[in-house]
């Protein structure tokens, strides 16, 4: 986006690629299917990012999510928007969307460099020298759009931040964001691969109530999935915990109270007062789910429905509706959706990406420290600081349209 933005304006555009191929991570968002934005006003995306919206506002102002959508309509993209405001390719290929991107900076007349790992970044008499291998190739802007740690076997190794330390920017420690979620349970475990359409998960930080809702899925030491992720987003901050786990509620049944659901579950056994217990629960979560639910309520998961004690019954519906999970950490960075952390914002004018510290050197995406929810935020933030960047460099970022 950024190399489109500049070579639109009118500049000399060069990208700089470590990989022999371009958009690797872009390819692997979505699960594959590119969740490329969110569906919703400027105000509403800025307040998704917390604290760092403030800094994004202008960037997000200035290239909106519909911005983006327009964009990619006018390249050929069709697209479907879910119920859930995510924006993603109607075909459900990620490679499209890559396609379009590169394709249209090939028609700008952009020049593509790839397998070039780049070693050195420098600035000599008022130009940048980018050192990759033997070549050493000079530029009067650079914009550094490395990405962050996460999924580096798609080349997120954190170059960027190397090159921005060198170059005098302070890096904000980094940490897993978006990421699956380790308990001190081990029964999770024992469910790896078992996925739950619709669960609430709550947790309370400093006083405050937090809560995503959504898909999960149970894993070897916990707990992933879309709810998940939006959840290690708030709590990351806070891990490892391991003196003090931070315990997070799952509500498997949500749109239900729990006065409601006892009364469905007592129907249920009276009707099939010879089923098993598992196999009865089991129409309300899935029955491995209803298994592990047993054994943890202190019963017999082959015990006769009828069988079951009115205190049992009660505790199986509390389960159901606030099981606990005790978090200790998160999963390693490399894991991780995206990274948080990275170059300060501080040292960023967020009217241009340019740096306050080093002129004509600009920053897009996700080297900067900040990151969003799980539904498309990051990548608007990519689009939009990186047209930002890209017109910027070229010299038409301010007061510039860059629709």
């Amino acid at each position: 986006m950024a190399a489109i933005l500049s070579a639109e304006a009118g500049a000399r555009t060069m990208l700089v690629e470590a990989n022999t191929t371009p958009g690797r991570k872009l390819l692997m968002t979505g699960a594959g299917r590119c969740n490329l934005t969110h569906q919703g006003s400027p105000q509403e995306l800025v307040r998704a990012f917390g604290a760092k919206g403030k800094f994004l506002s202008y960037s997000l102002y200035r290239f909106t999510s519909q911005d983006a959508q327009d964009l990619f309509v006018k390249l050929g993209l069709r697209m479907k928007v879910e119920e859930d405001g995510c924006v993603f390719s109607a075909s459900g290929r990620a490679s499209d969307v890559r396609d379009l991107l590169v394709g249209r900076a090939k028609a700008l007349g952009v020049q593509f460099h790839y397998g070039s790992r780049v070693d050195d970044v420098g600035k000599e008499a008022g130009s940048f020298v980018v050192r990759a291998g033997q070549e050493g190739i000079q530029a009067d802007k650079l914009v550094i759009a490395t990405g962050g740690l996460s999924w580096p076997q798609t080349g997120c190794t954190g170059d960027g931040y190397r090159f921005a330390k060198q170059l005098g920017h302070t890096i904000v420690e980094t940490r897993a964001s978006l990421v699956p979620l380790v308990t001190v349970e081990t029964w999770p475990g024992q469910l790896a691969g078992t996925a739950v359409q619709d669960v609430r998960l709550s947790s309370r930080i400093n006083n405050k109530k937090l809560t995503t809702a959504g898909a999960i899925i149970f894993t070897d030491d916990g707990i992933g999935g879309p709810a998940v992720l939006d959840m290690s987003w708030y709590l990351t901050d806070y891990l490892p915990s391991s003196e003090t786990p931070i315990v997070v509620t799952l509500d498997l049944a949500p749109y239900v109270q729990e006065a409601e659901l006892e009364g469905q579950l007592s129907e249920r056994i009276s009707a099939n007062p010879k089923k098993k217990v598992a196999s009865v629960l089991a129409e309300f979560v899935p029955k491995r789910v209803s298994t592990i639910l047993c054994r943890q309520g202190g019963c017999d998961d082959q015990l006769p429905a009828g069988q079951l004690k009115r205190d049992v019954r009660k505790r199986l519906v509390r389960m159901i509706k606030t099981l606990p999970l005790s978090i200790v950490r998160t999963r390693p960075i490399a894991e991780a959706t995206v990274t948080r952390g990275g170059v300060s914002i501080n040292e960023i004018d967020c009217k241009t990406m340019e740096s306050k510290l080093c002129p004509g050197l600009f920053f897009a995406g996700e080297v900067l420290d900040v990151d969003g929810p799980c539904g498309g935020y990051n990548l608007q933030a990519c689009w939009s600081t990186g047209a930002l960047a890209g017109s910027s460099a070229a010299g038409s970022g301010k007061g510039t349209d860059l629709r």
